[in-house]
């Protein structure tokens, strides 16, 4: 049957139309979420996403999967972004240059030799292709082991999660590539009212401050701050970095300083001079009465010096009397100091210039020891006038030739004289605790006959109010006659003399509370 050859013309002219269409659409593949072609095929498998500027056209199910991570926010871009900045931190810069370049490949920060994984960036008629994979260095690994790692992968991500302080990685340049749920609750926190979160993250802390470990303060939005202990490890060309929480602590040390503070300025009102040192014998604190009692330098005691060391320089000084061995004397206290709560250890100074100061060291559980120096200069002095004054008047009684016994409120005796222990053959001030009018007037009866002047004597002394002195006669079991005086005193105290009697004398011939008031 003869062609007609307009019919073929045509026919030849549709099919080489076609053809040139199918070239172009291979080349030049729709936008759309269904794109096929060189930019995204079918049957493609493994990690590979295709951009449209930031809006996600299309990708694989394990493209969708990456995309699909818990801890990712933001816009499909963003996620990606936020997924492979921490594997691939030159990824940011990359995605600046693949216009001009058309195709960039990068490597993994980490991973081992040949298994380290790698993207490629390809730029496809204005669409943005990303492909991700792992170059086999040998089989592929079975879906077992493949299950097993993803499972291991989950349980780490949830750790990381659950983790109850903020952990991210930083780039080399400061920018944070990853961080943990914590952190990305602390960022909320800070954030202004319509805002929300995306890439790239926020910078909580300053890159400069987790360069070094040491204390941090985050300011909240809403007033107040959280204190945290820095702390970060080098991996590869990135840090991780650690917050760990110490606001309690924090309020723990701030509490401590305060009350050290309400310390010392109550010990800066104390007399006495308080030094403590701690449990490497180092002097912590001192008050100003211990600069004033010893004289040290205040640039010498603010270095903290050892406790040896401030021996020492009170020996120079002669703030410290001269002890027969003043080796083995600062040994004990070292030891004192060491041995903790067993022993205290007291002494008194007496030192050239006049001075007495009372030395007390109270060692303490952990090692430590609080040295304690009071000046009683004064109290001494007032003490040995006291015992003057009472040696003064025991003389002035002794010389009197009546015996003398003086008794309290109590009846016990608290004085005596040397006419007193001839008389009676006995001398009661040598034990005055078992000498009361009860025991003496037992003594006496033993020495006369039956007499009521004894049983009176012992209710005079126990009678209370007003009373009268009276003077009664004796006559002892040897023959002697002798005058019985009872006489109040003031405070409640009675006394009581024996005088002996010649001949033909009365009892009342002679005052007795007339020489006791003149003595």
């Amino acid at each position: 049957m003869p062609v007609d050859p307009g019919l073929a013309a045509v026919t030849l002219a549709s099919a080489v139309l076609a053809a040139l269409l199918a070239t172009v659409l291979l080349m030049f593949p729709a936008r759309g979420r269904g794109v096929t072609g060189p930019a995204l095929d079918e049957g493609q498998s493994g990690i590979t996403l295709l951009f449209d500027g930031t809006t996600l056209v299309d990708a694989t199910p394990e493209g969708r999967a990456l995309l699909a991570g818990p801890s990712l926010r933001g816009t499909a871009w963003d996620r990606l972004r936020a997924a492979l900045e921490p594997r691939f931190p030159g990824l940011e810069s990359a995605l600046l240059r693949l216009p001009a370049e058309g195709a960039i490949l990068l490597t993994a920060s980490h991973g081992a030799g040949a298994r380290r994984q790698v993207l490629r960036l390809e730029l496809l008629g204005g669409l943005t292709r990303l492909r991700l994979a792992t170059p086999q260095a040998g089989p592929a690994p079975s879906v077992e082991a493949f299950c097993c790692l993803n499972d291991e992968a989950t349980d780490l991500r949830e750790m990381l999660k659950a983790a109850p302080l903020p952990i991210w990685r930083e780039a080399s340049g400061g920018e944070v590539i990853w961080a943990n749920a914590d952190y990305l609750r602390l960022a909320t926190e800070r954030l202004q009212p319509g805002d929300e979160l995306g890439w790239p993250l926020p910078i909580l802390f300053p890159p400069e401050s987790t360069t070094r470990s040491g204390r941090q303060r985050l300011d909240r939005t809403a007033g107040g701050a959280h204190w945290f202990d820095m702390t970060h490890c080098d991996v590869g060309d990135s840090r991780v970095c650690y917050a760990l929480p110490a606001d309690a602590l924090q309020k723990a040390e701030t509490g401590l300083r305060d009350f050290m503070q309400t310390l010392a300025r109550t010990f800066a009102h104390l007399p006495v001079g308080l030094a403590i040192f701690d449990g490497q014998r180092q002097l912590n604190l001192f008050n100003p009465a211990f600069l004033d009692l010893t004289g040290l330098p205040v640039d010498f005691l603010s270095g903290r010096p050892r406790l040896a060391t401030v021996l020492d320089a009170l020996r120079d000084r002669n703030m410290i009397p001269e002890p027969r061995d003043y080796r083995a004397w600062r040994k004990r206290l070292a030891e004192l100091e060491r041995t903790g709560v067993a022993e205290t250890h007291d002494e008194t100074w007496s030192l050239p210039g006049g001075q007495t100061y009372r030395v007390s060291a109270r060692p303490h559980s952990d090692g430590g020891v609080a040295l304690m120096i009071e000046d009683i200069s004064t109290e001494m002095t007032r003490t040995r006038r006291y015992r003057a004054d009472l040696e003064l008047g025991q003389s002035v009684v002794d010389a009197l030739g009546e015996g003398i016994a003086v008794f309290s409120a109590s009846g016990q005796l608290v004085m005596s004289n040397e006419a007193y222990g001839q008389l009676w053959g006995h001398d009661p001030s040598q034990r005055l605790a078992e000498a009361d009018v009860t025991a003496l007037s037992a003594h006496w009866r033993g020495m006369a006959p039956p007499t009521p002047v004894w049983h009176r004597i012992e209710e005079f002394v126990s009678a209370g109010g007003e009373r009268a002195d009276w003077v009664s006669e004796v006559r002892l079991s040897d023959g002697r006659l002798i005058a019985c005086r009872a006489a109040p005193l003031a405070g409640g105290a009675t006394l009581v003399a024996f005088r002996t009697l010649v001949p033909g004398e009365a009892a009342g011939s002679i005052s007795t509370e007339a020489v006791i008031r003149r003595a």
